[in-house]
């Protein structure tokens, strides 16, 4: 049973997504509606994008009192999601365990949270490699006789925290400029496996440190890029 704490951070960081998705959900109609009129928009600032829509329909007032509607819906659901996320961002700011986890680069307040409230209790972990087979990070493994099969990743348990945790993977690895012992790490398995399958090892490999974290109440430790870039090209040979 997830404590109070734990559960009340799942609501909130559930509300935000459901925002996220209803948001995305209205720009999408709007671009298969105006499709077949041959409208095409770029992906810009969500706010800029409304107002694209208004401008390139300035000339059908038919098609702009239709789409009008969408667009003013989702302008309010901005707001409101712009309310969640500050609630989102000052929760994580305010929780020790969530302030200590976003040292990590890559890791924001919603991948603090969503890791925080997942995990709950750090010790109910024997391990913190348990990490990875708990959320669906880990390999299948079929056998059977002389058949030994290694598959996908799992995808069991939470999958918010498969999500979260393969976003700082991927933030880390193409974001982030400063060097660290992960990123090092991280670099050396894309060149030998694509960088696909790093990110998801690197995501694993985020979630056992981001845990060994908590339990020892200690910062995330940058290397410097020369250590790093030893590092890499030793691990790359």
């Amino acid at each position: 049973m997830k404590s109070m704490d734990a559960r009340e951070q799942r609501v909130l960081l559930s509300a935000r997504t459901t925002l996220v998705r209803r948001l995305r959900d209205i720009e999408n109609s709007v671009r298969g509606l105006l499709r077949g009129f041959g409208f095409r928009f770029p992906r810009v600032l969500r706010v800029r994008w409304a107002q694209n829509v208004r401008d390139a329909l300035a000339g059908n007032p038919t098609l702009l009192a239709i789409i009008d509607p969408l667009l003013a819906a989702g302008a309010a659901l901005r707001d409101q999601l712009a309310i969640l996320e500050k609630r989102v961002r000052d929760a994580a700011r305010q929780d020790p365990v969530c302030h200590r986890l976003m040292t990590m680069p890559g890791v924001g307040a919603v991948i603090a949270l969503t890791f925080r409230a997942a995990v709950d209790r750090p010790e109910r972990f024997a391990s913190s490699k348990a990490i990875g087979p708990c959320f669906g990070l880990t390999p299948r493994r079929y056998q059977s006789g002389e058949t030994d099969r290694t598959g996908a990743i799992s995808r069991a348990g939470d999958p918010a925290v498969r999500v979260a945790l393969f976003e700082a993977a991927h933030v880390m690895m193409t974001r982030v400029a400063r060097w660290s012992k992960l990123k090092a790490w991280a670099v050396a398995v894309a060149k030998r496996r694509g960088a696909k399958r790093a990110k998801v090892a690197l995501a694993r490999k985020i979630g056992v440190v981001l845990h060994r974290m908590w339990i020892d109440g200690a910062d995330f430790r940058f290397t410097d890029k020369s250590e790093a870039g030893n590092r890499t090209t030793a691990a790359a040979i």
